[in-house]
């Protein structure tokens, strides 16, 4: 009986361990990916609010902080796959794929409203993540 006691607490502990760890990595990670496309949205709606014709709109820029954006997305993927839903991860790399697109067709203006969803779908899954007992059962 005692032996079997140890055991459970011992899983719990682990169980309980395990889940802060994570969730502080989903949380830093949430974190770095909204400050990244904070900074794209600001590009963005800096450029499309100076100029009236595409061509005074600074590409270069947009694709630096469209690439970093990804690369720091490609980063932080291989370590969240361990433990989140592959669907809502794949929810996240289609809304940078769609920024990345509206990007290459020069579609500045559909690149805001990809932001904001992308943004959504972190929060979600910072919140889905969390050890709660709204998430439990």
């Amino acid at each position: 009986m005692k032996k079997e006691l140890i055991i459970c607490i011992f899983i719990i502990v682990l169980i309980i361990v395990t889940n802060i760890i994570t969730q502080s990595y989903t949380k830093n990670s949430v974190n770095k990916m909204s400050e990244r496309l904070d900074v794209v949205s600001q590009i963005v709606c800096d450029n499309i609010s100076t100029s009236t014709e595409s061509s005074n709109i600074d590409k270069n820029k947009i694709k630096q902080e469209v690439d970093n954006l990804e690369n720091t997305w490609n980063e932080l993927q291989e370590k969240l796959a361990y433990y989140i839903e592959h669907d809502e991860l794949e929810k996240v790399e289609t809304q940078i794929y769609a920024i990345k697109g509206f990007y290459e067709i020069e579609k500045y203006d559909e690149i805001v409203p990809e932001v904001e969803k992308c943004s959504f779908i972190l929060k979600h899954i910072e919140e889905k993540t969390k050890l709660s007992i709204k998430n439990i059962f």
